[in-house]
């Protein structure tokens, strides 16, 4: 049979673009999707939509007073090398490349980002200004922040973050995203791991933070009007000791009110074993924030530490990001494979949005899934069994 030159031409060229990374992305790193088919999925919402590179856990978006969409999350420091030369860096332990600043960036439409900069560092901690040498404690190459939230309170931001050792609840000067940062509370704050703040309708704050704990503030941040209590669903599970458990989670915990109930997030492996599985989302639902909660339910796979959000026409959205011990893993077939042996997930590098499905019920509660089909079921590695 003759060969065709040209088409040996071709399929060589193909086969260099398709092996040689995107500019400026470390090998087997994809860049996000293009502005035109994010803008389309946004309309469809049927489809997860992978928004923005670069390395970033617990990504938060927020639609702010300006009407721009704020995100943030657990980072690096600007500029540091280990996000080209550690790419799929888990983030944890003394190898972790998470840094000691929070970055933001704002967009219009969700598809193209500008870079805000460093509103809070560190050193911009309660416990830093009384202490600085508290900080270094574990050496200067360990300050870490993680899981930053921004929240608008109706004349400024309120920020807030861990680790539990270094956690604060910030309060911004005005109505910019900057500092100087107040904290209302101080070191009466206390340690709380993954705090999160929810605002109810008659405009009472909620602090929430471990897996589960909430506590109603003060108008002004300065305390909390009530004791804590757990909200843990209704209901128990098999434990991965053998013990029964009734907790959402063990991390990422937060709250949001939709057609009048209090949903309460959670994240969890899917085997209830620390990095095996998928990281998964979760949720129950009550008639007061503090409880009691209905039984614990699947809202999503790979959602675990995720914001779910509206857009400004209503659509509900999560927030999704690369959480595993492994490169992404291919979405093909996911619904049927077994990822207990690992920590694996489908989600790329970077801040990832998938739909929910949010309605309610006859019964007048509420019933949240992921819409994508590749994240809408939990996985042949889910210990829970759930009615759908």
């Amino acid at each position: 049979m003759k060969r065709n030159p040209s088409a040996r031409i071709v399929l060589l060229f193909l086969l260099a673009v398709l092996t040689v990374p995107a500019a400026g992305l470390p090998p087997g790193v994809v860049p996000a999707q293009p502005k035109s088919e994010i803008l389309a999925g946004l309309k469809s919402h049927d489809r997860a939509l992978y928004v923005k590179e670069g390395w970033i856990r617990d990504p938060y978006i927020v639609l702010g007073p300006d009407d721009y969409y704020y995100l943030t999350g657990t980072t690096p420091n600007p500029g540091d090398p280990r996000e080209q030369s550690d790419p799929y860096n888990v983030g944890l332990w003394k190898t972790s490349i998470v840094g000691s600043k929070v970055q933001v960036w704002r967009s219009r439409d969700l598809a193209t980002w500008d870079y805000v900069g460093v509103p809070f560092t560190l050193e911009d901690t309660a416990h830093f200004r009384a202490n600085p040498a508290s900080i270094d404690r574990d050496g200067p190459d360990q300050r870490r922040i993680w899981a930053p939230e921004i929240h608008w309170t109706g004349d400024r931001w309120a920020l807030v973050h861990c680790p539990k050792g270094v956690a604060s609840l910030a309060l911004s000067a005005g109505p910019e995203l900057k500092g100087p940062w107040t904290h209302p509370m101080g070191l009466n704050l206390g340690a709380r791991h993954d705090p999160s703040l929810f605002k109810d309708d008659d405009g009472t704050w909620y602090l929430l933070w471990e897996n589960t704990l909430i506590a109603p503030l003060s108008r002004d941040f300065t305390r909390f009007t009530a004791e804590a209590v757990r909200i843990d669903p209704a209901g128990t599970r098999p434990g991965p000791n053998g013990t029964a458990i009734s907790r959402i989670g063990h991390e990422g915990a937060t709250m949001a009110k939709v057609f009048g109930k209090y949903v309460h997030f959670g994240t969890a492996w899917s085997t209830d074993l620390p990095r095996k599985g998928s990281y998964n989302l979760y949720y129950c639902t009550a008639a007061k924030p503090t409880g009691p909660f209905g039984p614990r339910r699947f809202a999503g796979r790979f959602l675990g530490h995720g914001t779910p959000f509206q857009t400004r026409d209503g659509k509900w959205w999560c927030t999704a990001f690369f959480n595993g011990n492994v490169p992404p893993v291919p979405s093909a077939g996911i619904e049927s494979r077994d990822l207990r042996a690992e920590a694996q997930t489908i989600n790329q590098r970077g801040t990832t949005i998938v739909p929910l499905e949010v309605r309610q019920l006859p019964t007048g509660d509420v019933s949240i899934r992921a819409k994508d089909p590749r994240y809408a079921s939990p996985g042949p590695d889910e210990v829970q069994q759930f009615q759908f």
